[in-house]
């Protein structure tokens, strides 16, 4: 079957929670996509710059940076890894662009990005695109040297681009092994009735966007950046509500209809984690307009997930 030749071609680079889920919806849309995933521990650069050489060609494309190792708790080393893995990624593109292999008037290239990440420091919430980012932890930084670098390859090759800044991500996928993701633990510690322990005060506030819902938002922003023409546009990707720890937990517990063991502790990450991340995104607004999925039927599929995991392991 052949692609018409109006309909953009999408190269998605990451297939973790995020990824997993644009693939699906890019699928659910009828467009194409072809899917990266980066070899961080062997040639990353060499890998990434043969799946762009294969993928360059005529008519509109797209392409998604939903990679990332790292967390929170990720050493800087380990950033700097990320860092240049996306640079040498970035550079193959002007190349091609240079080259003529992929047109930059038809191009759209959307950087996953973090609100958390880069707000933790800014003063009072709510935040806004119209904050200037402070960063408290490596991972902030990291994810201000990746959206520096989209900026310039749009300088580079005049095309479109948007650094999505994503609010708290969760949803059937996660990465279990990884230590983030509040709900999917908590959906964990429910299924195999082990305590979890919670490190930040219980009125710490955050906005949860369900995954499939994230997904949706990428295909429309970057529909909406091909519009918009060349230039880096940042928008804030989240539920814009938010709700305290304590709240997630009552929530989660008359979802499972039992009680969670808790265990609250002490950790040096709590010094990374700001106790208040409300949003409020002021580009684009109209996009933020739409039926999410709410909290409650969020936690329940990821629950369910996690025990399909669990329940396939044994």
């Amino acid at each position: 079957m052949t692609t018409p030749a109006d309909v953009p071609r999408t190269l998605l680079v990451g297939r973790g929670l995020l990824g997993g889920a644009v693939v699906r919806e890019l699928s659910r849309r009828g467009l194409p996509v072809t899917v990266a995933v980066v070899p961080w521990d062997g040639d990353a650069a060499g890998a990434l710059a043969g799946v762009l050489d294969r993928f360059a060609g005529d008519g509109p494309w797209r392409v998604a940076w939903c990679a990332g190792a790292g967390v929170t708790a990720t050493t800087a080393d380990r950033f700097a890894r990320e860092e240049a893995v996306f640079s040498g990624f970035a550079d193959a593109i002007t190349r091609l662009v240079r080259d003529g292999r992929l047109d930059p008037s038809v191009g759209v290239f959307f950087l996953a990005s973090s609100a958390g990440a880069l707000y933790g420091g800014s003063g009072e919430a709510p935040f806004t695109e119209d904050d200037e980012p402070r960063t408290i932890a490596p991972y902030g930084l990291s994810k201000l040297a990746l959206e520096a670098r989209v900026e310039r390859l749009v300088a580079e090759t005049g095309i479109a681009a948007v650094a999505g800044r994503f609010t708290n991500l969760y949803g059937p996928g996660q990465n279990l092994a990884k230590p983030q993701g509040l709900v999917s633990h908590l959906c964990r510690a429910h299924v195999t009735g082990a305590p979890i322990g919670i490190y930040v005060p219980m009125d710490t506030l955050r906005d949860y966007l369900y995954v499939d819902d994230a997904a949706s938002l990428v295909c429309d922003v970057s529909d909406r950046a091909a519009s918009a023409g060349p230039g880096l546009v940042v928008k804030i990707l989240g539920s814009q509500s938010s709700v305290s720890v304590a709240a997630l937990l009552m929530q989660a517990q008359r979802v499972f209809r039992r009680p969670l063991r808790v265990l609250h502790g002490a950790s040096s990450l709590a010094a990374q984690q700001s106790r208040d991340l409300r949003v409020r995104s002021v580009v684009w607004p109209e996009l933020d307009r739409r039926t999410l999925r709410t909290l409650p039927a969020g936690i329940a599929a990821t629950a369910a997930d996690v025990e399909a995991r669990f329940a396939a392991a044994r």
